[in-house]
Protein backbone atom coordinates (compact mmCIF):
# COMPACT_ATOMS: atom_id res chain seq x y z
CA UNK A 1 0.00 0.00 0.00
CA UNK A 2 1.16 3.31 -0.97
CA UNK A 3 2.07 5.28 2.21
CA UNK A 4 0.60 8.72 1.40
CA UNK A 5 -3.09 6.94 0.86
CA UNK A 6 -5.52 8.26 2.84
CA UNK A 7 -9.04 7.16 4.31
CA UNK A 8 -10.97 7.30 7.48
CA UNK A 9 -9.97 6.14 10.98
CA UNK A 10 -12.81 3.47 10.83
CA UNK A 11 -11.64 2.01 7.96
CA UNK A 12 -7.88 1.72 8.88
CA UNK A 13 -8.95 0.11 12.34
CA UNK A 14 -11.33 -2.49 10.47
CA UNK A 15 -8.60 -3.30 8.20
CA UNK A 16 -6.32 -3.79 11.46
CA UNK A 17 -9.19 -5.64 13.14
CA UNK A 18 -10.79 -7.45 10.19
CA UNK A 19 -13.40 -9.75 12.43
CA UNK A 20 -14.32 -7.31 14.17
CA UNK A 21 -17.96 -5.25 13.38
CA UNK A 22 -18.30 -1.93 12.12
CA UNK A 23 -20.32 -1.20 15.26
CA UNK A 24 -18.14 -1.95 17.82
CA UNK A 25 -15.24 -0.40 15.76
CA UNK A 26 -17.00 2.54 16.16
CA UNK A 27 -17.75 2.66 19.53
CA UNK A 28 -13.80 1.84 20.26
CA UNK A 29 -13.35 4.99 18.12
CA UNK A 30 -15.96 7.03 20.25
CA UNK A 31 -14.79 5.53 23.89
CA UNK A 32 -11.27 7.00 23.10
CA UNK A 33 -9.79 3.46 22.74
CA UNK A 34 -7.68 4.15 19.41
CA UNK A 35 -4.94 6.27 19.08
CA UNK A 36 -2.06 7.30 16.30
CA UNK A 37 1.20 8.10 16.79
CA UNK A 38 -0.04 8.38 20.65
CA UNK A 39 -2.49 10.83 20.15
CA UNK A 40 -6.36 9.61 20.90
CA UNK A 41 -8.60 10.14 17.80
CA UNK A 42 -12.16 9.77 18.40
CA UNK A 43 -13.68 11.03 15.26
CA UNK A 44 -14.35 7.48 13.04
CA UNK A 45 -14.60 9.39 9.68
CA UNK A 46 -11.61 11.76 9.97
CA UNK A 47 -9.38 11.11 7.12
CA UNK A 48 -5.74 10.44 7.71
CA UNK A 49 -2.84 9.01 5.98
CA UNK A 50 -1.97 4.78 6.24
CA UNK A 51 -1.14 4.97 10.26
CA UNK A 52 0.59 1.24 9.61
CA UNK A 53 1.74 0.02 13.15
CA UNK A 54 1.01 3.69 14.82
CA UNK A 55 -2.36 2.90 15.40
CA UNK A 56 -3.20 1.19 18.56
CA UNK A 57 -5.85 -0.30 20.26
CA UNK A 58 -6.12 0.42 24.10
CA UNK A 59 -6.89 -1.42 26.57
CA UNK A 60 -10.68 -1.87 27.28
CA UNK A 61 -10.19 -0.67 30.97
CA UNK A 62 -9.38 2.46 30.01
CA UNK A 63 -12.58 3.37 29.30
CA UNK A 64 -14.10 2.98 32.26
CA UNK A 65 -14.87 5.97 34.60
CA UNK A 66 -13.25 5.52 38.17
CA UNK A 67 -16.30 7.07 39.88
CA UNK A 68 -15.28 6.20 43.26
CA UNK A 69 -18.10 5.98 45.62
CA UNK A 70 -20.57 7.79 43.42
CA UNK A 71 -20.95 10.64 41.05
CA UNK A 72 -24.31 12.39 42.39
CA UNK A 73 -25.55 13.31 38.89
CA UNK A 74 -29.05 14.14 39.96
CA UNK A 75 -30.70 14.89 42.92
CA UNK A 76 -32.19 11.45 42.43
CA UNK A 77 -29.46 9.67 40.52
CA UNK A 78 -25.80 8.21 41.25
CA UNK A 79 -23.69 6.66 38.94
CA UNK A 80 -21.77 3.96 40.15
CA UNK A 81 -19.94 3.19 37.60
CA UNK A 82 -19.56 3.99 33.32
CA UNK A 83 -17.45 2.76 30.58
CA UNK A 84 -18.20 2.42 26.52
CA UNK A 85 -20.36 -1.04 27.03
CA UNK A 86 -22.71 -0.01 30.31
CA UNK A 87 -23.64 2.06 33.34
CA UNK A 88 -24.40 1.34 36.73
CA UNK A 89 -26.80 4.02 38.65
CA UNK A 90 -27.90 3.99 42.17
CA UNK A 91 -31.87 5.61 40.93
CA UNK A 92 -33.45 6.83 44.23
CA UNK A 93 -36.88 6.49 45.42
CA UNK A 94 -40.06 8.20 42.98
CA UNK A 95 -38.11 8.26 39.94
CA UNK A 96 -39.50 6.04 36.84
CA UNK A 97 -36.20 3.88 34.94
CA UNK A 98 -37.12 4.78 31.82
CA UNK A 99 -39.25 7.16 29.68
CA UNK A 100 -42.61 6.78 30.01
CA UNK A 101 -45.96 8.53 27.70
CA UNK A 102 -46.98 10.67 30.57
CA UNK A 103 -43.25 11.23 32.00
CA UNK A 104 -39.70 11.98 30.41
CA UNK A 105 -37.96 12.46 33.18
CA UNK A 106 -36.53 9.46 34.17
CA UNK A 107 -33.27 7.81 35.21
CA UNK A 108 -32.26 6.51 31.40
CA UNK A 109 -32.83 10.34 30.33
CA UNK A 110 -31.02 11.96 33.08
CA UNK A 111 -27.59 9.39 32.28
CA UNK A 112 -28.48 10.73 28.77
CA UNK A 113 -28.46 14.11 29.56
CA UNK A 114 -25.01 13.82 31.65
CA UNK A 115 -23.88 11.65 28.82
CA UNK A 116 -24.53 15.22 26.51
CA UNK A 117 -23.15 17.61 28.96
CA UNK A 118 -25.91 19.24 29.92
CA UNK A 119 -25.32 17.97 33.46
CA UNK A 120 -22.43 18.10 36.28
CA UNK A 121 -21.47 15.40 38.66
CA UNK A 122 -21.46 16.21 42.25
CA UNK A 123 -18.20 14.18 43.74
CA UNK A 124 -17.94 13.69 47.82
CA UNK A 125 -16.15 17.36 48.30
CA UNK A 126 -18.95 19.12 46.29
CA UNK A 127 -17.21 20.59 42.99
CA UNK A 128 -18.71 20.08 39.64
CA UNK A 129 -17.18 17.51 37.86
CA UNK A 130 -17.45 16.89 34.12
CA UNK A 131 -17.48 14.15 31.91
CA UNK A 132 -14.76 13.67 29.77
CA UNK A 133 -15.10 14.14 25.98
CA UNK A 134 -14.83 9.93 25.27
CA UNK A 135 -18.07 9.15 26.54
CA UNK A 136 -19.87 12.38 24.99
CA UNK A 137 -21.35 10.17 22.06
CA UNK A 138 -22.47 7.10 24.27
CA UNK A 139 -26.08 6.03 23.90
CA UNK A 140 -27.79 5.37 26.65
CA UNK A 141 -30.06 2.28 25.86
CA UNK A 142 -32.53 0.22 28.43
CA UNK A 143 -31.68 -3.32 29.63
CA UNK A 144 -34.48 -3.37 32.86
CA UNK A 145 -36.31 -1.76 34.91
CA UNK A 146 -37.08 -1.27 38.75
CA UNK A 147 -40.67 0.11 39.71
CA UNK A 148 -40.95 4.07 40.26
CA UNK A 149 -40.91 4.07 44.09
CA UNK A 150 -38.19 1.37 44.59
CA UNK A 151 -34.18 2.42 44.74
CA UNK A 152 -31.18 0.83 44.13
CA UNK A 153 -28.87 -0.27 41.15
CA UNK A 154 -29.71 0.09 37.70
CA UNK A 155 -28.51 -1.27 34.96
CA UNK A 156 -27.89 1.08 31.32
CA UNK A 157 -26.66 0.22 28.03
CA UNK A 158 -24.27 2.10 26.29
CA UNK A 159 -23.97 0.38 23.03
CA UNK A 160 -26.23 -2.03 21.11
CA UNK A 161 -23.97 -4.77 21.17
CA UNK A 162 -23.56 -4.14 24.82
CA UNK A 163 -27.49 -4.04 25.54
CA UNK A 164 -27.94 -7.11 23.51
CA UNK A 165 -25.19 -9.29 25.65
CA UNK A 166 -27.04 -8.09 29.09
CA UNK A 167 -30.32 -9.04 27.87
CA UNK A 168 -29.29 -12.27 26.90
CA UNK A 169 -27.95 -11.81 30.36
CA UNK A 170 -31.30 -11.41 32.31
CA UNK A 171 -32.65 -13.78 29.76
CA UNK A 172 -30.36 -16.91 31.38
CA UNK A 173 -30.29 -15.63 35.26
CA UNK A 174 -26.71 -14.77 34.98
CA UNK A 175 -27.27 -10.85 35.71
CA UNK A 176 -27.69 -11.49 39.82
CA UNK A 177 -29.74 -9.05 41.87
CA UNK A 178 -29.86 -9.10 45.33
CA UNK A 179 -32.58 -6.54 47.43
CA UNK A 180 -33.19 -5.61 50.93
CA UNK A 181 -36.85 -5.32 51.71
CA UNK A 182 -38.72 -4.23 54.86
CA UNK A 183 -42.05 -6.04 55.36
CA UNK A 184 -44.40 -6.50 57.68
CA UNK A 185 -44.65 -9.60 60.22
CA UNK A 186 -42.39 -12.26 60.95
CA UNK A 187 -40.84 -15.00 58.53
CA UNK A 188 -41.95 -18.77 60.04
CA UNK A 189 -38.25 -19.83 58.69
CA UNK A 190 -34.96 -17.67 58.24
CA UNK A 191 -34.27 -18.60 54.84
CA UNK A 192 -36.52 -20.46 52.21
CA UNK A 193 -37.46 -19.80 48.43
CA UNK A 194 -40.89 -18.74 47.15
CA UNK A 195 -41.86 -20.07 43.55
CA UNK A 196 -45.08 -19.04 42.40
CA UNK A 197 -46.87 -18.31 39.04
CA UNK A 198 -48.04 -15.06 38.12
CA UNK A 199 -50.68 -13.32 35.87
CA UNK A 200 -50.15 -9.39 35.19
CA UNK A 201 -53.30 -7.81 35.19
CA UNK A 202 -55.03 -6.47 31.59
CA UNK A 203 -53.87 -2.99 32.27
CA UNK A 204 -50.66 -4.08 33.79
CA UNK A 205 -50.76 -2.41 37.17
CA UNK A 206 -50.97 -5.37 39.27
CA UNK A 207 -49.64 -9.30 39.51
CA UNK A 208 -52.01 -12.10 40.53
CA UNK A 209 -50.95 -15.21 41.88
CA UNK A 210 -52.01 -18.18 40.13
CA UNK A 211 -52.58 -21.94 41.12
CA UNK A 212 -50.67 -24.89 39.17
CA UNK A 213 -53.59 -25.98 38.17
CA UNK A 214 -54.74 -22.42 36.71
CA UNK A 215 -51.29 -21.88 35.76
CA UNK A 216 -51.42 -25.21 33.00
CA UNK A 217 -54.63 -23.72 31.75
CA UNK A 218 -53.60 -20.27 30.95
CA UNK A 219 -50.67 -20.87 28.98
CA UNK A 220 -48.26 -18.02 28.29
CA UNK A 221 -50.14 -15.48 30.16
CA UNK A 222 -48.76 -17.13 33.08
CA UNK A 223 -45.37 -17.06 34.18
CA UNK A 224 -43.19 -18.36 36.63
CA UNK A 225 -41.37 -16.39 40.01
CA UNK A 226 -38.76 -17.54 41.95
CA UNK A 227 -37.17 -15.81 44.56
CA UNK A 228 -34.62 -16.70 47.35
CA UNK A 229 -35.27 -14.83 50.65
CA UNK A 230 -33.46 -15.01 53.82
CA UNK A 231 -34.16 -12.88 57.19
CA UNK A 232 -31.47 -10.68 58.24
CA UNK A 233 -33.32 -9.14 61.47
CA UNK A 234 -36.38 -8.61 63.18
CA UNK A 235 -37.39 -5.37 65.35
CA UNK A 236 -40.94 -5.35 67.42
CA UNK A 237 -42.59 -2.85 67.27
CA UNK A 238 -43.86 -0.34 70.68
CA UNK A 239 -46.95 -1.23 72.02
CA UNK A 240 -47.17 -5.30 71.55
CA UNK A 241 -47.87 -4.05 67.50
CA UNK A 242 -46.36 -6.66 66.16
CA UNK A 243 -42.88 -7.28 63.85
CA UNK A 244 -41.11 -5.72 61.34
CA UNK A 245 -38.75 -7.88 59.53
CA UNK A 246 -35.98 -6.71 57.08
CA UNK A 247 -35.12 -9.49 54.48
CA UNK A 248 -32.40 -9.91 51.72
CA UNK A 249 -33.94 -11.32 48.21
CA UNK A 250 -32.22 -13.12 45.74
CA UNK A 251 -34.09 -12.84 42.14
CA UNK A 252 -34.00 -16.28 39.81
CA UNK A 253 -36.52 -14.98 37.66
CA UNK A 254 -37.57 -10.98 36.99
CA UNK A 255 -41.33 -10.62 36.75
CA UNK A 256 -42.95 -7.08 37.37
CA UNK A 257 -43.37 -6.83 41.03
CA UNK A 258 -42.06 -10.10 41.38
CA UNK A 259 -40.62 -9.34 45.20
CA UNK A 260 -43.81 -7.48 45.84
CA UNK A 261 -46.76 -9.74 45.19
CA UNK A 262 -44.93 -12.69 46.53
CA UNK A 263 -43.82 -11.32 49.69
CA UNK A 264 -48.09 -10.53 50.64
CA UNK A 265 -48.82 -14.07 49.39
CA UNK A 266 -46.53 -14.95 51.89
CA UNK A 267 -48.51 -13.01 54.65
CA UNK A 268 -44.95 -10.38 54.49
CA UNK A 269 -46.60 -7.33 52.71
CA UNK A 270 -44.16 -4.52 52.57
CA UNK A 271 -44.00 -1.82 54.52
CA UNK A 272 -45.10 1.08 52.68
CA UNK A 273 -46.64 -0.88 49.25
CA UNK A 274 -50.02 0.88 48.50
CA UNK A 275 -50.84 -2.20 46.09
CA UNK A 276 -50.04 -5.18 48.02
CA UNK A 277 -50.15 -4.25 51.17
CA UNK A 278 -53.63 -4.10 52.22
CA UNK A 279 -52.76 -1.46 55.26
CA UNK A 280 -51.45 1.26 53.30
CA UNK A 281 -54.02 0.69 50.68
CA UNK A 282 -57.11 3.32 53.19
CA UNK A 283 -56.56 6.85 52.61
CA UNK A 284 -55.11 7.79 56.06
CA UNK A 285 -53.14 4.43 56.48
CA UNK A 286 -54.98 4.10 59.81
CA UNK A 287 -53.96 0.62 59.92
CA UNK A 288 -50.57 0.95 58.75
CA UNK A 289 -47.77 -0.47 61.12
CA UNK A 290 -45.85 2.68 60.72
CA UNK A 291 -45.87 5.41 58.43
CA UNK A 292 -43.74 4.91 55.14
CA UNK A 293 -44.41 6.49 51.74
CA UNK A 294 -43.22 3.58 49.58
CA UNK A 295 -42.81 0.43 49.46
CA UNK A 296 -39.53 -0.20 51.53
CA UNK A 297 -37.60 -2.04 48.56
CA UNK A 298 -34.41 -1.63 47.39
CA UNK A 299 -31.97 -3.05 44.78
CA UNK A 300 -28.61 -3.45 46.68
CA UNK A 301 -26.28 -5.53 44.62
CA UNK A 302 -26.08 -6.07 41.01
CA UNK A 303 -23.46 -8.41 39.40
CA UNK A 304 -22.73 -9.11 35.63
CA UNK A 305 -20.34 -10.17 33.09
CA UNK A 306 -18.80 -7.38 31.26
CA UNK A 307 -20.34 -7.94 27.54
CA UNK A 308 -16.36 -7.11 26.44
CA UNK A 309 -14.82 -9.40 28.45
CA UNK A 310 -16.14 -12.58 28.81
CA UNK A 311 -15.50 -14.84 31.79
CA UNK A 312 -14.75 -11.20 33.69
CA UNK A 313 -17.73 -10.95 36.41
CA UNK A 314 -18.21 -7.33 38.27
CA UNK A 315 -20.40 -6.15 40.91
CA UNK A 316 -21.82 -3.48 42.96
CA UNK A 317 -23.26 -2.56 46.00
CA UNK A 318 -25.71 0.98 45.88
CA UNK A 319 -26.39 2.51 48.99
CA UNK A 320 -29.69 2.29 50.93
CA UNK A 321 -32.10 5.03 49.95
CA UNK A 322 -32.06 8.29 52.72
CA UNK A 323 -35.79 7.17 53.53
CA UNK A 324 -34.44 3.31 54.10
CA UNK A 325 -31.51 4.21 56.09
CA UNK A 326 -33.76 6.41 58.76
CA UNK A 327 -36.14 3.78 59.13
CA UNK A 328 -33.53 1.10 59.76
CA UNK A 329 -31.88 3.33 62.33
CA UNK A 330 -35.32 4.16 63.68
CA UNK A 331 -35.84 0.73 63.99
CA UNK A 332 -32.51 -0.60 65.60
CA UNK A 333 -32.86 2.18 68.20
CA UNK A 334 -36.46 1.11 69.27
CA UNK A 335 -38.02 4.26 67.94
CA UNK A 336 -40.81 3.26 66.22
Amino acid sequence: MNETKTGPLLDWLLRKHPDTPKSRAKQWILAGRVSVNGVVIRKPHQTIADPGETLELGDRHAATLACGSGWRIHPRVSLLHLDSAFAIVNKGPGLISVPAPNCSLSALSILADFLSGKLKARGPGGAGKSLPPAYRRLQPLPVHRLDQYTSGAFCIATSPAARHHLIEQLKAHTMKREYVAFVEGRSSTPKGTWRQWLQLSKDELRQHVVLDTQARARGSEVQEAITHFEVIAEYPLAGGKGFITQLRLRLESGRKHQIRVQAAHAGLPLIGDRTYNPAYRGQDDANAPIDFPRQALHAEVLSLEHPDQPGSRMAWTAELAKDLRQLETALRSDRL
